[in-house]
């Protein structure tokens, strides 16, 4: 009878002791993916047209020949 309590409590001491720490979870961490923006840029085009244009219609020199009083 000793010998079945002893084997008894043994498997029952060794089957606790398999399940004390429980299920290991690995959780992975997402890296967010950012998009890279092309390194020409459409959106500062018109910003420097529009005082080019300006510029040129504002400033634009006379085509209007003096004529010389003789």
């Amino acid at each position: 009878m000793k010998k079945l309590v002893a084997s008894v409590l043994a498997s029952s001491l060794l089957a606790s002791a398999a399940f004390a720490g429980g299920p290991i979870v690995v959780v992975e961490e997402e890296v967010p993916v950012v998009e890279e923006r092309p390194a020409s840029s459409a959106g500062i085009l018109p910003l420097l047209l529009i005082p080019i244009i300006l510029c040129v219609a504002l400033c634009g020199g006379d085509d209007d020949e003096e004529v010389e009083p003789q």
